[in-house]
């Protein structure tokens, strides 16, 4: 299952914010931000996975996440 959504995240430290709370996440075996695209957008791949949970997660790092 892979779940994408535009985000906030601009730089690689907004993703090293973000990177210890998805880590933790037990379903998601793998992510990736793409910094270059318009709007900035993270992939999340795994089994399982609740879009609103992923979104609950980058928002405790002070972001935002919409699914795409």
């Amino acid at each position: 299952m892979k779940i994408t959504f535009s985000t906030t995240l601009k730089c690689s430290g907004c993703v090293a914010k973000v990177k210890p709370l998805l880590d933790e996440m037990k379903q998601i075996k793998s992510w990736q931000v793409d910094l270059q695209s318009n709007p900035k957008t993270l992939t999340v791949e795994g089994d399982n996975l609740n879009a609103n949970e992923i979104i609950a997660k980058v928002a405790q790092a002070g972001y935002q996440a919409v699914r795409i």
